[in-house]
């Protein structure tokens, strides 16, 4: 598909949304307050996920090629806030620095070898933006300050995630079908699952009516709302769902090899 930002942006936004998470971290009565979008983690666990993997991303893209991802020694996490804080900016910064070194094109290790992704460090700064605005959003609903992801992230947003972490070589276990997504800010994606995998489109305009194109389930909402489906923070009752439902329900539960 066609890129939808420019990789100097996604590094800015990536430095915007950062800037964003630090103040709703600062906000929080404490950073004991659970998140109620990942009811597993603690505000300081969100914050040490979120930075830990600055730093891994960062020594990856630094390595340039490679079958693996390199070694990385475990970081000492302070436990105050400000200090805390001080270590997620470090940490921020030390993955912006190594983008902009590698710059879009470098090659690197990547989780996604088999998706629609190429594995460059301009995909991970794709990726990782998306990583930081979902965690931003998490860590807004633990104070109780939700905010939309802004447009350019959130409609870049859905384009990743069709792209990387659902298109596949590994068989769709059931029967085939068309599923489709429809921003109300005017854009549009296609998946197509078979016994061949997954693959994503952008539609240039949305399929209606009848017949062999028409998708087996679709769904409909702002950008914002169609990235925190796919990151599983909203179900379907928040969209307009038509068509199969089961769909969706067996996508969520996928786990391709």
């Amino acid at each position: 598909m066609e890129e939808t930002l420019e990789f100097a942006d996604r590094l800015r936004l990536m430095d915007e949304r950062s800037s964003a998470f630090r103040a709703a971290v600062a906000a929080a009565p404490s950073l004991d307050v659970r998140v109620p979008t990942c009811p597993e983690w603690t505000l300081f666990d969100l914050v040490q996920h979120l930075g830990e993997g600055r730093r891994r991303w960062a020594a990856i893209v630094a390595a340039g090629p490679a079958d693996a991802p390199p070694a990385v020694s475990t970081p000492v996490v302070p436990r105050e806030r400000e200090a805390l804080l001080a270590w997620f900016t470090a940490s921020t910064a030390e993955l912006l620095d190594a983008l902009r070194e590698a710059g879009p094109d470098r090659g690197c290790w990547t989780w996604w070898g088999d998706s629609q992704s190429p594995q460059t460090a301009g995909a991970v700064a794709r990726h990782q933006l998306q990583q930081v605005a979902v965690h931003t959003y998490d860590a807004q609903v633990t104070v109780g300050a939700p905010q939309p992801l802004p447009d350019e992230v959130a409609l870049d947003g859905v384009d990743e995630f069709v792209t990387t972490c659902v298109a596949t070589t590994s068989a769709w276990p059931h029967e085939p079908a068309v599923v489709d997504y429809h921003a109300t800010e005017g854009r549009s994606w296609r998946l197509w699952f078979s016994a061949e995998g997954a693959r994503a489109a952008r539609l240039s305009t949305p399929v209606t009516g009848v017949g062999p194109e028409l998708a087996h389930v679709s769904a409909r909402g702002t950008a914002h709302e169609l990235v925190m489906f796919c990151y599983g923070r909203i179900h379907t009752d928040s969209l307009r769902v038509d068509g199969d439902r089961r769909v969706f329900d067996q996508l969520i539960a996928w786990e391709p090899e």
